[in-house]
């Protein structure tokens, strides 16, 4: 059932990185952090609008496609969806839709983020201008690496004394990324004021909701952030 308030806009934005830095791995998107939460806000009446950081095609984790990951939140349903998936063919860049509006942003997940999100200034500027005008800013996984360049209304760092979550180093270990990431994401945040905190138990589904900011640790969270956002949206006017 569609929500009660007017459809909003969202703003979801995904990597264009395809590959680790240092190493010969392949990385992009997280589909599933995508799809599990476009899925739940769609389905609540809202426009979900696909950005990348440099536009065009869209890049995707293999480790994504996998058969056992696939089937988590029914993504190999969106990865089997034609016109779904023709949807990352050909992505406006986050640049490009300087001075439209947004009620909310989120920031999908993949090792990719690391490498792109944090030094996009229009992605900055664009989590900014949303937290300005009384928006939801929402992030997944590796996603909020993408808030630590990002300023307040004030000048001062977003993440400055702000509740967040985001993936462990427990988990990049885990995932034997821990060699390969550019930065611990964990201290990353710390660093820029963040009261990070995460769950017991690695790959766990765990969201922090401070305000109109919504964060989730890792990709089994990306739904609960989608009900989260959803929440929020609804008591937009």
């Amino acid at each position: 059932m569609a929500n009660k308030t007017s459809p909003k806009r969202v703003l979801a934005v995904v990597t264009s990185t395809s590959e680790y830095e240092t190493v010969g791995y392949r990385t992009g998107l997280w589909l599933g952090e995508l799809t599990h939460f476009y899925d739940l806000v769609t389905a609540a009446g809202h426009e979900v609008v696909i950005a990348s950081i440099a536009g065009g095609q869209v890049p995707i984790d293999p480790e994504s496609l996998g058969p056992l990951v696939l089937k988590q939140g029914k993504t190999d349903e969106r990865y089997e969806d034609r016109e779904f998936m023709d949807l990352l063919d050909d992505t406006p860049s986050v640049e490009s839709l300087e001075g439209q509006h947004f009620d909310a942003v989120y920031l999908t997940g993949g090792h990719g983020t690391m490498f792109d999100f944090p030094t996009s200034a229009a992605l900055a500027e664009r989590i900014s201008t949303t937290d300005r005008d009384g928006g939801i800013v929402a992030a997944v996984c590796h996603g909020p690496a993408g808030l630590l360049a990002a300023i307040d209304a004030e000048g001062r760092p977003f993440l400055g004394g702000r509740k967040v979550t985001g993936f462990s180093w427990a988990e990049e270990k885990l995932a034997g990324r821990d060699k390969a990431v550019p930065f611990r994401l964990d201290e990353q945040l710390k660093e820029q004021g963040a009261k990070y905190t995460k769950a017991l138990r690695p790959m766990a589904s765990k969201v922090v909701v401070d305000d109109r900011l919504v964060t989730g640790q890792n990709p089994t969270s990306a739904a609960d952030v989608g009900k989260a956002v959803i929440k929020l949206l609804a008591k937009q006017p």
